[in-house]
């Protein structure tokens, strides 16, 4: 096989950070680094890629291993390469975030990682530079959100307009003006009102919704409005 003369060779790995939401609270799945260094600390779930796959693919089988789902939604960020980055060898790291809604996953989560929910903002000390690749999946992903329904993958099947606020506040670290923001959700025509409540939280109750997936795909790139002011968010 012909190789690249007088080249070093270096690792390529990715890490997966998994963003999840329980109804209330915004979180971020993370594991305990079961090798040296820094073993036992916490950390993203990563993987090195191997030689026939491409770095999604890569991306895709960690996130099996450790959740064991598929069709998952996905989207890589910047590469990290700061030569000292990892101590032991040259590893240039590529980051992607996922988004899971939270109840398909609890059956199906490995515990050969002992791997723990957390609130996104309580988070502990990870290591290495795992602490920027979350702060900036978390940047990406608020852009995102605010133009695009993406925030819809955390949810599950039926929801309520409550929680879909709830979701919304929790990754802005802000509070929305109710009306408002039930009147621009609706008025993009993607949720079906179902005929049942969740009247736990209320005696009144709040009607269930379900997403169109159809309308959902073929406006998943469609500008949207959701957030007011969206900019002041996404410094």
């Amino acid at each position: 096989m012909m190789k690249y003369t007088g080249q070093s060779r270096f690792l390529v790995a990715v890490d997966c950070i998994i963003f999840g939401f329980d109804g209330e609270n915004f979180k971020i799945l993370l594991i305990q680094r079961g090798f040296a260094p820094e073993k036992q600390k916490w950390s993203l779930m990563g993987g090195f890629i191997q030689p026939e796959e491409s770095l999604e693919v890569g991306a895709q089988r960690v996130l099996k291993q450790l959740t064991g789902l598929e069709g998952v939604y996905l989207e890589q960020i910047n590469a990290f390469s700061e030569p000292s980055r990892d101590p032991v060898e040259r590893t240039i790291a590529v980051p992607y975030f996922a988004l899971i809604d939270i109840q398909k996953y609890q059956a199906q989560l490995s515990s050969d990682y002992h791997a723990e929910w957390f609130l996104l903002n309580e988070r502990p000390q990870l290591i290495f530079d795992h602490e920027q690749m979350v702060e900036m999946a978390k940047m990406r992903l608020r852009y995102k959100a605010a133009l695009h329904p993406i925030l819809f993958e955390l949810l599950p099947e039926k929801f309520t307009l409550p929680q879909l606020q709830t979701l919304y506040e929790k990754l802005y670290d802000t509070t929305f003006d109710k009306r408002n923001f039930s009147r621009k959700v609706l008025s993009t025509g993607l949720l079906v009102r179902q005929p049942d409540k969740d009247k736990e939280n209320s005696r009144k109750g709040a009607f269930y919704f379900k997403l169109d997936k159809e309308k959902y795909y073929d406006n998943f790139q469609a500008f949207l409005k959701f957030i007011p002011n969206p900019e002041k968010f996404l410094l």
